[in-house]
């Protein structure tokens, strides 16, 4: 954790060079009062300079607009109505150098980190970008509900550890859901409590996890209102107006570089910018110099710099989508203006971490297509890579950046095998891992298998040594035991296999196919329709199976697997003169690198629907079980209300007029048979949709 220098406690000023003593001579007691009660926030040393490097749009006239020759434009932050804090994170907040404690106790805290009020040296403003969603340029997009509140200067005695990742010196800070900027496009730029939660939960659990990514240092409520369309069902009702404060290095995105692009030649949109090659050049200077300066010391020839500064950029984000892979993260929205030009997780919406793994697995509800699916992100950040270097030429030479991107596809091999082995505790490296690697997924995902708790039982998986006290058939049989409780039943793979298409409408598509290839392109893919039709030929082999048969094909699988992954482990114990250090440091290894709980989809929606009914005590419990996602930790397996028959949540209830059908949902989380954070997820999860 990073230090914070002395603190000062409410009845000790620190005036450099003055007494004590001469300072209650000089100031009058109203003044020691109000500089005593001097809020924590107020004393954040702001130095933005991305608003002094970058040009900022001339224009303050409020409205969405298209912003020319501009990378931020000016905002005034709209106020909540009684803000009050949800929850923080004492370790996000650290990095500005401020206390948890003393943020949440601050009256002015929630409004200062809700953007109802501004504090002293911020400068408001939202940032400009465009970007290719779902494959297809949209032109401007933009901060529509983020506001970039400026850069604080960090404080001294920060970690040299997180120096080096942020070598700006500078720690950017956002408040998200505070109203309408530019680039609202029909929305009213407020976030509400659901979004705003797993937002916060997310980016610490990543952190925690040791992904790269952006920080959430609090989220506030309010007794402001919007409407919602939860599931767009044509029932909307109000839900509460609530904001995250983020922290990053930078905001600034692969979309940033967009807003130079030319007329698409397929949606004809182009970058507001088009043309002002100047403030590319300008906003290329600054990424540089500001965040990666070794790059810049080390080349200084123009082009060379600019393709060392692709390269780097290529080989953070092949790391970190290789990451994401090993902890079963899916992003849900791989759209170019969600991807960091710093290699981080960033803008989190509808992801999800697998629970039963499936390659195809889609978090995201909306995406019909499969576009973002677990599988498909390493080559989507490929192509938005692609993208980015479209966006940087001329300054970036196509056929340099062509060589670069040549690169990716070993590169992020190679992150991928690092972690995978270390999660089977292969500490030397074998050409036949990839293939073990390969057959313990694919058994993963005959039997259904839970992707996290899977990978954490591996470690109890013992190597085969001399005078193991059981015959090798036993051991094999205890570890298939071991890893059936994970498995899938019968019914959750007819489920899970079931084709999301009618049957009719994939019958017509087929025809369509062979007819009329032109319009079946328009309107569908064919990789959709084959994983449709892969769906439908495992449902009729499930309809033909019992669960005893199944039970029984599952646990053959395992048993194979296993005794192939048991030589495995045992060469790892050849020339090893401890052998029992050897076992220990293998599960070290292996318990450091699979975390015992993730941020499945239930749990953040058990503390939503306890926020939601005015209870904030399951998001900070969930925050504080993440902060240690490997470790066990006593007394915090279960939610917050069990035990308490929900009577906690229904005393600090906050019902009013036109919430009745939202506090009636809310209630339900208290009414579920409670599991621990660690177990596979209940029933009621799979009904969870996000979009």
């Amino acid at each position: 954790m990073a230090y914070l220098g002395p603190r000062l406690g409410p009845s000790r000023i620190f005036v450099p060079g003055v007494s004590a003593f001469r300072l209650l001579g000089t100031v009058g007691m109203a003044d020691m009062g109000l500089a005593m009660s001097r809020s924590p926030l107020e004393r954040l040393d702001f130095d933005n300079v991305a608003l002094k490097k970058l040009p900022v749009d001339s224009s303050e006239e409020p409205g969405v607009r298209q912003v020319k020759g501009a990378c931020f434009s000016r905002v005034k932050p709209q106020p909540l109505t009684k803000p009050r804090f949800v929850a923080v994170s004492h370790e996000a907040l650290a990095l500005l150098g401020l206390s948890g404690e003393e943020v949440m106790h601050d009256p002015l805290g929630p409004e200062y980190l809700s953007g109802s009020r501004v504090m002293p040296g911020s400068q408001p403003a939202a940032h400009c970008y465009c970007g290719h969603q779902f494959g297809q340029f949209a032109g401007q997009l933009g901060d529509g509900a983020a506001c970039y509140l400026g850069e604080v200067k960090v404080p001294a005695g920060q970690d040299p550890e997180l120096l080096r990742e942020n070598p700006s010196g500078r720690w950017e800070i956002q408040v998200k859901g505070a109203g309408s900027t530019p680039y609202s496009r029909q929305a009213d730029g407020r976030k509400v409590l659901r979004s705003s939660i797993r937002e916060f939960l997310c980016s610490e659990v990543m952190y925690f996890l040791g992904v790269p990514t952006t920080r959430a240092g609090s989220v506030v409520t309010s007794d402001s209102r919007v409407i919602r369309d939860v599931y767009y069902s044509g029932n909307p009702h109000h839900e509460r107006c609530s904001v995250v404060v983020r922290i990053a290095p930078t905001f600034l995105r692969f979309g940033s570089f967009e807003i130079f692009k030319r007329a698409d030649e397929h949606t004809g949109r182009q970058g507001p910018s088009y043309g002002r090659d100047e403030i590319r050049s300008q906003m290329m200077d600054y990424v540089i110099e500001t965040f990666y300066p070794d790059i810049q010391q080390n080349h200084p020839e123009r082009v060379e710099r600019n393709v060392a500064f692709f390269r780097e950029v290529m080989l953070r984000t092949a790391r970190l989508v290789a990451q994401w892979q090993c902890v079963g993260f899916c992003h849900g929205v791989l759209n170019t203006d969600n991807m960091s030009i710093l290699g981080l997780t960033l803008d989190y919406g509808p992801y999800g971490f697998m629970d039963r793994f499936d390659p195809d697995f889609v978090c995201n509800a909306s995406d019909n297509s499969g576009r973002y699916s677990y599988q498909a992100q390493p080559a989507i950040c490929r192509w938005n890579l692609a993208k980015l270097a479209e966006a940087l030429a001329p300054e970036l030479p196509p056929d340099r950046a062509e060589a670069v991107m040549d690169e990716y596809l070993d590169l992020y091999n190679g992150f991928y095998l690092e972690s995978m082995r270390k999660k089977l505790g292969l500490l030397k490296d074998e050409p036949e891992d990839e293939l073990l690697i390969t057959e313990l997924l694919q058994t993963m995902h005959n039997t259904g298998s839970d992707f996290t708790n899977t990978f954490r039982s591996l470690s109890q998986i013992s190597c085969p040594t001399e005078g193991e006290g059981e015959g090798e058939e036993e051991l094999v049989r205890k570890a298939t035991d071991l890893l059936l409780e994970q498995r899938a039943s019968l019914e959750e793979l007819k489920a899970a296999n079931k084709p999301s298409m009618d049957p009719r409408e994939l019958a017509m598509l087929l025809s369509m196919a062979q007819s009329n290839p032109a319009l079946f392109q328009m309107i569908s893919d064919r990789t959709s329709i084959a994983r449709q039709l892969d769906r439908l030929d495992k449902l009729k082999d499930l309809m033909e199976t019992s669960q005893e048969e199944l039970k029984t094909q599952q646990a053959e699988e395992w048993s194979r697997w296993i005794t192939r992954y048991r030589k495995r482990l045992a060469r790892e114990l050849e020339g090893q003169s401890d052998v029992q250090a050897a076992q220990e440091e293998r599960v070290r290894v292996m318990d450091s690198t699979n975390p015992r709980v993730v941020l499945r989809n239930y749990i953040a929606q058990n503390a939503i629907e306890a926020a939601e009914n005015g209870d904030f005590s399951e998001v900070q419990r969930v925050l504080k079980v993440l902060e240690k996602p490997f470790s066990l930790q006593p007394g915090l397996e279960l939610p917050a209300w069990v035990g308490d028959g929900g009577g906690e949540a229904t005393k600090r209830g906050e019902r009013d007029e036109g919430e009745d059908q939202q506090q009636e949902a809310a209630s339900t989380s208290t009414a579920r048979n409670p599991v621990p954070y660690d177990s596979r997820p209940p029933a009621w999860a799979h009904e969870i949709c996000v979009t």
